[in-house]
């Protein structure tokens, strides 16, 4: 499956605010912090990429199924299961 982003981007700065409880427990065990972000924010990228590929395709997913409910799909006649 191809990647939502570019793998390849440099790397830039950001400044963030965590709760100083969950980053000094972050620390203490070793946990490398900017692999664990881009980690989560690749997956809620893709979770909400995929959140808007289905709103943007709801009317044609709509119709499709009905057409396939109403004349099933190309292939019934070739299937022997």
């Amino acid at each position: 499956m191809l990647p939502s982003y570019d793998l390849n981007a440099p790397k830039r700065a950001a400044n963030l605010r965590i709760n100083e409880d969950l980053l000094s427990k972050a620390k203490s065990l070793n946990i490398n912090l900017s692999a664990t972000l881009e980690k989560a924010l690749a997956q809620a990228l893709k979770e909400k990429q995929r959140e808007q590929w289905l709103a943007d395709n709801r009317q044609a997913i709509a119709a499709y199924n009905e057409h396939v409910e109403s004349n099933g799909v190309f292939s019934d006649e070739l299937r022997s299961f």
